[in-house]
């Protein structure tokens, strides 16, 4: 299932994330389970037995599997004791969502990205219908990065409008236009015989599944070939919630001086990396990496206000209500960051490149989660 950037995607795949609700409760020494899925497209099952402190994971995608010791560091994350050296570092808010650096995902086992997971729980094709969702998808090819919205019937018909950050220059030099929009229908998937997650061929002609998963009471995450996409449902309100103010501890997928080739490969340097992401009251953002240095640093605006993305010259089909962003500029470059909320967590993006930006530019990118 591909989403609709007009380069790689053309249905949609998506987390839609975090409810209002607090972490499940359970015992602390109670195993806790989730799949989660990597941005260069694996989808995992990982249990935590914090008695043992040991992760067991299994990788559908490349046949990756283990179980590992972890330690507690001080500022609460893990460090993965992997003798393979697959999966490094990881994050969890026991119950609710999990974070986990993969150093060698994909079909070659050589490819770092960010897996992102979530409780798993008993879903079924209805647990996501009737619902609308804002969203990001996250995949280490064509810029990273794509934002906008999905909206799925309570027949399961969806529809999807999206704007893709590196089709926004490619369009600067004659190349298409960066808004994109299509359909699928969710009826498509079958459910598995676990109960955790649905399937469905990928239409893309590969002959691999995605993966789509959730909770019942509104995570909804899906894996495919491409990466993973997060969709967040949509607010009440297209203003700022002060209640989404606070302090997120974040892991992050980067990648610098990328470009793209023939058949959308992109070069580039790679990394992962942690970081801690400050929000105030006011909609004011600050991400910094683990070393202090300043990511990115801006006053959120809701989507639904720029006019290069909504109305005006903007071409997405949805205002999409709880997806803000900030446009950075200097005489030389420009960097847009996107952010969306809801309970404890968030979804960061940001793509850069220098301006005015020559046809095959490098150009920069990185995306993430953040918990609290």
């Amino acid at each position: 299932m591909r989403l609709c950037s007009a380069l790689v995607l053309s249905t949609l795949v998506l987390l839609a994330a975090c409810t209002s609700t607090s972490p499940t409760s359970a015992s602390p020494a109670a195993l806790r389970n989730y799949h989660g899925s990597a941005s260069v497209g694996d989808f995992l099952s990982i249990s935590i037995d914090p008695s043992a402190q040991t992760v067991t994971y299994n990788d559908a995608s490349n046949g990756e599997s283990g179980t590992i010791s972890y330690t507690v560091n001080a500022n609460g994350t893990y460090t993965l004791n992997d003798p393979s050296g697959n999966l490094t570092s990881a994050y969890e808010v026991p119950n609710y969502a999990m974070l986990i650096q993969d150093a060698k995902a994909g079909p070659s086992l050589n490819a770092p990205a960010l897996v992102s997971a979530v409780e798993s729980t008993q879903i079924s094709p209805s647990t996501f219908e009737g619902q609308a969702y804002n969203y990001m998808q996250f995949r280490t090819t064509s810029g990273g990065v794509n934002i906008g919205s999905v909206n799925i019937t309570t027949l399961g018909e969806a529809s999807t409008s999206s704007y893709w950050p590196y089709g926004a220059l490619s369009a600067s030099n004659g190349g298409q236009s960066p808004f994109s929009s299509s359909d699928f229908d969710l009826a498509q998937a079958q459910l598995d015989s676990s109960g955790t997650f649905l399937k469905m061929l990928d239409p893309g002609g590969s002959g691999n599944y995605d993966y789509i998963f959730g909770t019942a009471n509104g995570v909804f995450a899906v894996d495919n070939p491409n990466g993973t996409i997060f969709g967040l449902k949509k607010a009440a309100s297209k203003d700022f919630d002060a209640s989404f103010a606070g302090t997120y501890t974040a892991m992050y997928y980067q990648k610098t001086n990328a470009s793209t080739g023939n058949n959308n490969t992109e070069t580039g340097n790679p990394s992962l990396g942690n970081a801690s992401i400050a929000v105030s009251s006011s909609g004011q953002i600050t991400i910094t990496d683990r070393q202090g240095n300043q990511m990115a640093q801006g006053t959120l605006a809701a989507v639904a206000d720029t006019s290069y993305l909504y109305g005006g010259a903007g071409e997405l089909q949805d205002p999409c209500w709880g997806l803000f962003t900030v446009r950075i500029t200097t005489a030389g470059s420009q960097q847009d960051v996107f952010a969306t909320f809801l309970s404890n967590s968030m979804l960061f993006s940001s793509f850069s490149a220098n301006t005015p930006w020559p046809q095959g530019g490098t150009y920069n990118y990185f995306y993430g989660v953040g918990l609290r």
